[in-house]
């Protein structure tokens, strides 16, 4: 008998229950055969998503990764390392970390006290505990990825187990995310022993984000944006100015993107992401070197197919080298020398060779080596945006986003040179062009929740950009609190940026202090941090009086010093010993009044 046909017609004399219960009593009389029955899914596993993030790119791609969980029947729970304690990683049966590696090498503000307790010297075994770190940083700076490979590294001599191998990121994470999640969901589903836990109800994602205060920022994950990396919006140059004197050693743009009508929004404190393009000429000057027309038809993600100079304008990293590009040009070609360079030996030899080169430099020194665009295309790693902290406030500044950016040009190895965005704005953007950009929100650096709270901004060259935005956005805001702003550069006639706009809100009370450092106008060259230790009496009694302190700019040296004369002070001024100076300015990160935006 056909299962499909019902065994009562409706047009029988019964209700539809009455049917309905027949027809079912029926079937189980009159099959031959058991309804099937479907497989029961694995049951879900408890997992904690970690992350140590400074920017936010760490928080959002571990709000994604826990989505994908949910979906797949496991139960994250989400939480920030701030806060956050290894008792609490130890008692996880499975945990994902996702690691920012923030400065030089260091874990991102507030993460330091969990990593400091992880490392005590007899922390309790982990063996209970399933893990797997996915670190973020940036291939540019010494110590790539170490926070998370300190991490991963402590968590193995712990006894905990790793699920997957660690996985490494430069700043384009898209791709690596995606080969380290299904990694990981592949391991984690096919894992025995997962029904330890039981879903949360409804199959929610908990946040977990640690204790909050009155100037912690908001965790709420913010609703999708309508303009991304991904999706960025064609931004009109309504402006373009150069801030330095023409007779300065420097150039730095003030440079103004409207975005009146378009529903991108921002904050002070966040950064704009700029889509660049490569120079065309250095585009050719390649092509010219390996014998292409530029027109081959190559693929490459993430557009697809393309022709290979629109790869090598829009989508290749083509002004730098790295240690994989060298190894893999080198051995593609026999180049003996390269090789030799390779050999762990000769580590310190190989970093030289590569400073200051790019790949035009191997092309025009081993030349014959690519005869097929598609190995160039493999070599080269992926064009990144470019971030600039925003100059502006989205209340005094409606419908425009502004950046303070500083033209970088260099000669290196008889080669003209420049950073591919900064050339591209001095160069060959034109008011009135539309250059593709989105919002980077930067949550760590936002203006103290309380407008009657006074601020201390140490903001050098291009670091004074988002304080820029601070006081333009406490002005229209009519925030009470007092404002100490501290600015560095080279000449005081050529290089004071924004000197105006800063001299007025001087006068006028809304900056209750001004200092200035310009190294070179006097014989021995004066910096940020030497003002500040001029001022150390009163820096500290802003700070008793419950001041945040920002710092912006250059991390590795700047940041540095500004934070080592930070522990001065309070040492000195607090009367208390190096140990002590050192927690106080602890507390400071954790209770969110110690902000730093370093790069």
């Amino acid at each position: 008998m056909n299962s499909t046909v019902p065994f009562v017609p409706d047009n029988a004399p019964f209700t539809p229950e009455q049917r309905a219960w027949l027809n079912g009593l029926l079937a189980g009389i009159f099959s031959s055969a058991p309804a099937p029955v479907a497989a029961a899914p694995p049951p879900g596993k408890r997992i904690s998503v970690l992350y140590a993030s400074q920017s936010g790119t760490a928080e959002s791609l571990a709000r994604k990764l826990a989505k994908e969980l949910k979906t797949l029947g496991h139960a994250p729970a989400v939480s920030t390392l701030v806060g956050y304690t290894p008792a609490s990683l130890a008692a996880e049966p499975y945990a994902l970390i996702l690691a920012s590696t923030y400065g030089d090498g260091d874990a991102p503000d507030g993460v330091g006290p969990f990593y400091e307790q992880l490392c005590l010297e007899h922390f309790p075994r982990m063996e209970k505990l399933h893990y797997s770190v996915f670190a973020l940083g940036d291939r540019h700076y010494e110590h790539f990825c170490k926070f998370g490979a300190d991490l991963d590294a402590r968590l193995a001599s712990l006894g905990a187990n790793p699920i997957c191998k660690r996985t490494d990121s430069d700043v384009d994470v898209e791709e690596p995310f995606a080969v380290w999640k299904t990694a990981v969901i592949a391991k984690l589903n096919t894992a025995n022993g997962a029904g330890e836990n039981a879903p949360s109800p409804a199959g929610e994602i908990r946040i977990l984000d640690g204790p909050t205060s009155k100037s912690e920022p908001n965790k709420v994950a913010a609703a999708t944006a309508i303009f991304s990396r991904e999706n960025p919006l064609l931004a009109p140059l309504v402006e373009k100015k150069q801030l330095t004197h023409a007779s300065s050693t420097k150039v730095t743009l003030h440079l103004a993107f409207s975005t009146a009508g378009t529903g991108l929004s921002y904050q002070a404190g966040d950064a704009c992401g700029v889509i660049p393009e490569n120079n065309p000429d250095l585009v050719a000057e390649i092509l010219q070197h390996l014998r292409f027309n530029g027109n081959e038809q190559i693929h490459c993600e993430p557009v697809g197919n393309t022709t290979l100079h629109d790869a090598l304008l829009h989508q290749l990293q083509i002004t730098r080298l790295n240690r994989k590009i060298v190894q893999e040009y080198a051995h593609r070609g026999k180049c003996t020398k390269l090789i030799e360079l390779l050999a762990p030996e000769n580590k310190v030899s190989l970093e030289q060779y590569i400073y200051g080169r790019g790949p035009i430099d191997l092309l025009a020194q081993y030349p014959g080596v690519i005869d097929d665009p598609a190995d160039l295309v493999a070599m080269l790693p992926r064009l990144t945006p470019r971030l600039y902290s925003i100059s502006s406030s989205p209340v005094a500044h409606a419908g425009e986003i502004h950046a303070t950016v500083a033209v970088v040009r260099y000669t290196s190895h008889n080669r003209q040179r420049g950073g591919v965005c900064s050339t591209l704005f001095a160069d060959r953007a034109s008011v009135s062009d539309r250059l593709p950009i989105y919002i980077q929100p930067n949550k760590k650096f936002r203006l103290p929740a309380n407008p009657d709270t006074p601020i201390i901004m140490i903001g050098p060259g291009t670091g004074i950009a988002p304080f820029r935005a601070f006081l333009h956005e406490r002005r229209a805001l009519g925030h009470k609190g007092r404002n100490w702003l501290f600015f560095g550069e080279r000449r005081a006639a050529t290089d004071f940026l924004y000197c105006d706009e800063f001299k007025t809100m001087l006068a006028d009370g809304h900056l209750a202090r001004l200092d200035t450092a310009f190294s070179r106008d006097q014989e021995h060259k004066v910096y940020v941090q030497d003002r500040m230790m001029h001022s150390s009496k009163l820096l500290w009694t802003w700070l008793q009086e419950g001041a945040n302190i920002y710092v912006c700019g250059d991390a590795s040296q700047m940041g540095k010093d500004v934070n080592a004369t930070l522990l001065k002070i309070v040492e000195k001024e607090g009367g208390i010993s190096t140990k002590y100076a050192q927690e106080y300015v602890t507390a400071l990160k954790e209770q969110y009044r110690y902000h730093r935006d370093l790069y």
